[in-house]
């Protein structure tokens, strides 16, 4: 009877590649806890600032400028990324992260320090479980990467509906369609790291600005949740 071993070379082949996945999804992680770090330092720094505090919260038109100057970064970020050099790509991240903590900077006004504190527990712990899912998991997850876009629009849709109606019945249900749809969201991009990592067939240039594209998708991912768990259970002050 004929029995199948593994050579040697082959085990080192696919060690060699597990190992080097790894590598680049650490990486991954690492820029997206850089950029978590630079978007808390901001926004903490401008919520002890009380002048800039007052200008952020009474002039509407540099608050929405702001937020306009994110979606632009993303969107040019998210557009251009096999293009850019890399170090431009990176600043542009951390530009993002930084933006983004002086709009966020208004969370600290609005909810206690023990419920912000509650929320990113919660956050973290939901987001890893996720991650973890994400990357062990053998099912395909891009098969659910339309029902998880779709939802994505709803919640944009509702928001700007709620605006208007003001709503609670409203609110809670976004913030429940968030929570599921970022969920999602988290595994499906973390075993997108995966085929980036195999995608590029060795183009270091290509993985390592796909490698920013996808610290960025998670990190919007851990915000998302963050906010969401924070309107869920965040007490106001």
């Amino acid at each position: 009877m004929q029995e199948n071993y593994r050579n040697y070379g082959t085990f080192e082949e696919e060690y060699a590649t597990v190992r080097g996945m790894n590598a680049f999804i650490s990486k991954v992680f690492g820029w997206m806890f850089i950029g978590l770090l630079l978007t808390a330092g901001v926004a903490y720094y401008v919520s002890t600032n009380v002048n800039l505090v007052i200008t952020l919260v009474s002039n509407s038109f540099l608050f929405f400028g702001l937020l306009i100057g994110e979606l632009v970064l993303v969107a040019v970020l998210s557009a251009r990324i096999t293009k850019l050099k890399y170090g431009t790509a990176l600043g542009m991240f951390f530009g993002y992260a930084a933006l983004n903590g002086v709009t966020l900077s208004i969370i600290f006004l609005a909810y206690t320090g023990s419920s912000i504190v509650t929320a990113f527990g919660i956050t973290a712990i939901t987001f890893g479980i996720m991650c973890i899912y994400g990357y062990f998991t053998k099912a395909d997850l891009t098969q659910f990467r339309t029902i998880l876009f779709m939802g994505l629009i709803g919640i944009i849709v509702l928001s700007v509906v709620n605006i208007f109606l003001r709503s609670s019945g409203v609110e809670w249900f976004i913030s429940i369609l968030s929570l599921v749809v970022f969920l999602g969201l988290t595994a499906y991009d973390m075993q997108k790291l995966k085929a980036y990592y195999f995608g590029t067939e060795g183009d270091m240039a290509l993985r390592g600005n796909l490698g920013i594209i996808g610290a960025l998708a998670l990190y919007l991912d851990f915000i998302n949740l963050f906010l969401t768990t924070l309107r869920l259970f965040g007490r106001r002050r």
